[in-house]
């Protein structure tokens, strides 16, 4: 899909953002995909299969499923999965398609383009399908991007294999970041939490996450910033202090340099 023209790409209606409820389930489908699906995993955890292949889904976890696939998941209901699906088709011979599953590194970058493309269709947007097949050509890149980085990054990385306990601590640092984003985090409080010295701690938070923990922090608070001004009714004002931020015209500026817009504009 990498040099696909972006006018081939046919959008679907099926599309969403969504926190699954407790007692959600994937099931089996009567037929195959018909049609192309991204399905990216925000937070939660669960068991997909893929043509009958088992994968531990979580954080960053996504899948292109491609016509003809045949999938089914369900969740940890303590645990919830929270997700997007982005369905497509596309009019002409496909070359280069991303690999079916992968764990993204670059995560702060993917997912503000796929908040992008859902956002155009929550309402009536001008242009919106436009722009919406440029971003989903966009991500598409990404993902083969990713995929052709982390092969050349296998063979350099090989000697300094993470471990699965490291991998899992810095996951769930970089998980506990997002579920209290208006704390006063500091590399040293997060490093101790972890039981790594920081600077073990900050090289590896950005190996295995994929950016600086200070960015990682920032991206987490803009994220949470996005949510609160959009679905709670809260107030530019109330959404920065809500969020750890003492100087309104440092969040307001901090927040256009993440998604473009000023904080008003999403209210």
């Amino acid at each position: 899909m990498l040099y696909l023209n972006p006018d081939n790409f046919i959008l679907k209606p099926a599309l969403a953002t969504i926190h699954c409820e407790p007692n959600w389930k994937w099931r089996k489908r009567d037929a195959p995909m018909p049609n192309y699906d991204l399905f990216y995993v925000w937070n939660g955890e669960g068991t997909l299969w893929l043509n009958k292949k088992p994968y531990k889904i979580g954080k960053g976890h996504c899948f292109l499923f491609k016509p003809g696939d045949w999938t089914e998941a369900t969740h940890n209901p303590q645990n919830p999965l929270v997700l997007t699906y982005i369905h497509f088709d596309v009019e002409s011979n496909v070359k280069l398609i991303p690999s079916s599953h992968r764990i993204i590194k670059n995560r702060i970058a993917f997912e503000s383009l796929l908040s992008q493309y859902v956002r155009l269709f929550l309402v009536e947007t001008f242009g919106a399908e436009i722009e919406g097949k440029l971003i989903l050509k966009q991500i598409m890149i990404h993902l083969l991007r990713e995929e052709y980085e982390q092969q050349e990054e296998k063979v350099q990385d090989e000697p300094e294999d993470v471990s699965n306990n490291l991998l899992e601590t810095i996951l769930e640092i970089a998980n506990y970041i997002q579920q209290h984003p208006g704390k006063t985090h500091t590399i040293e409080s997060l490093a101790a939490r972890a039981n790594l010295s920081p600077r073990y701690f900050s090289k590896k938070f950005k190996q295995i996450v994929g950016h600086t923990v200070k960015s990682y922090i920032v991206y987490s608070r803009i994220k949470r910033a996005e949510h609160l001004l959009h679905n709670c009714g809260m107030t530019v004002t109330e959404t920065a202090y809500a969020l750890g931020y003492n100087d309104l015209h440092f969040f307001s500026r901090q927040f256009k340099q993440y998604t473009g817009k000023n904080p008003s504009e999403i209210r």
